[in-house]
């Protein structure tokens, strides 16, 4: 028990040293945890950094399967893979990939919104060669939630990891108008929120709740650059961050 729990540690941590160690200590690497296989549990993970690809690729090593050659090669941003997978089966571009995921909901969504939620700009570069649309459109649900392109998924990622996808998107002409009636946020997890009448720019903002735990500085740049890029001004931003919030607080003296 305590390896497979040093190997969530590796999990949410993006420790590639963790995780082999945990596997050597006795960790499976395809044995359920909590009704899970591990290689899911690593992929819905909260943790969005660039060493995601090799913790990735240690599992595949030691045993772990996607079993679908496009994701796996979009997860890891291996674009000669990816081109491998087009060259083959070319109409894999119009598949429906569904993911469990931390924060906004892949389900039914294309590769490209993969690569927009874990900054694959590897394989998104490949992918807008190979014609993918730019704003291809998530499925909706009965209730009319999702619909969101895959510039939905970069405009507030945790760190504010996505943001090089974020610029490559709207470099390649992504929608900054699009609208969703509803998008979830956190599907299955304590923080699942349902967010109402949003646009990429909207979506941005929204990395101000509390349930999101995104910085500030990063919600209001990622704003900046898209509000500028739609309208060719700067946003008109005021008493950010509020400074009447910070009247309760003490501040600790300078140094």
């Amino acid at each position: 028990m305590a390896a497979t729990d040093d190997l969530m540690m590796g999990f949410e941590l993006h420790c590639s040293k963790t995780i082999r160690d945990a596997l050597a200590a006795g960790a499976s690497s395809t044995s359920l945890i909590g009704g899970k296989r591990p290689i899911d549990c690593l992929i819905e993970m909260y943790t969005r950094s660039n060493r995601f690809a090799d913790c990735l690729r240690l599992m595949l090593d030691a045993g772990a399967a996607l079993d679908d050659p496009l994701l796996e090669a979009t997860l890891l941003d291996d674009d000669q893979q990816l081109r491998r997978v087009l060259d083959s089966s070319p109409q894999c571009l119009e598949r429906r990939l569904y993911l469990d995921c931390a924060y906004t909901y892949l389900r039914g969504v294309s590769a490209l919104h993969v690569c927009a939620e874990y900054n694959s700009v590897k394989c998104a570069r490949t992918l807008l060669k190979n014609a993918m649309d730019v704003d291809a459109r998530a499925e909706t649900d009965g209730e009319g939630i999702g619909g969101q392109t895959p510039l939905f998924h970069a405009v507030n990622s945790n760190q504010n990891h996505c943001r090089a996808m974020m610029e490559l998107l709207v470099e390649a002409g992504a929608d900054l108008d699009v609208h969703v009636k509803a998008l979830v946020w956190g599907g299955g997890f304590a923080w699942e929120t349902v967010l109402f009448n949003i646009t990429p720019i909207s979506y941005a903002q929204c990395g101000l709740y509390a349930q999101f735990h995104r910085r500030e500085e990063d919600v209001y740049s990622n704003i900046a650059y898209l509000y500028k890029r739609r309208y060719g001004t700067d946003p008109p931003v005021r008493n950010v961050p509020n400074k009447y919030l910070l009247k309760d607080r003490v501040i600790p003296p300078k140094k």
